[in-house]
């Protein structure tokens, strides 16, 4: 492997650790991913996994934005699990389009959780449907009967995205 790209699979390895906690980088990102850098900037941007968007790295905060891809796969390979959101199975489908989440559908969320920090959405059988960015914390997405609990930015219902033909 190359130094240059050793180098920045440890950089984003430790961005996803410090984001969703120890061991996360080695599940979110194994070897064989493949780091999108920006065309003007030469910054990392995006991070595929064949051929699928698993995370966007924020030029505003340097923190990760998750796909469902993503999300799945820290999902799947973290114990214990961390900043997530379980909302009642009679919403589901609407937060898997891509709808915002609403305190009063939460059913259980990560006492952990702050504004403001990326979270993953699941339903009462513990599938994942959403991602998106907390706007309450976690206590208060339990306590609250009124207003928006998670921004969500992408939903499993909706159309994933591939990488662009530019790009492959």
């Amino acid at each position: 492997m190359r130094d240059a790209r050793r180098g920045d699979l440890q950089r984003i390895r430790s961005v996803a650790d410090y984001q969703f906690g120890k061991g996360a980088g080695d599940k979110l990102f194994p070897d064989s991913v493949e780091i999108v850098h920006s065309g003007r900037t030469g910054r990392i941007r995006q991070v595929y996994l064949d051929g699928e968007c698993v995370a966007t790295l924020r030029a505003r905060d340097g923190l990760f934005s998750l796909t469902i891809t993503g999300a799945k796969r820290i999902w799947a390979g973290m114990e214990p699990r961390r900043y997530w959101v379980k909302v009642s199975d009679e919403v589901a489908p609407f937060i898997a389009k891509g709808k915002s989440v609403f305190a009063k559908h939460v059913v259980g969320a990560d006492e952990e959780i702050r504004p403001g920090e990326e979270v993953i959405v699941t339903n009462e059988k513990d599938e994942v449907i959403a991602a998106g960015k907390a706007v309450l914390t976690g206590g208060e997405m339990t306590a609250f009967k009124r207003g928006v609990a998670v921004k969500v930015r992408r939903g499993v219902a909706e159309k994933l995205s591939k990488k662009p033909q530019s790009i492959m």
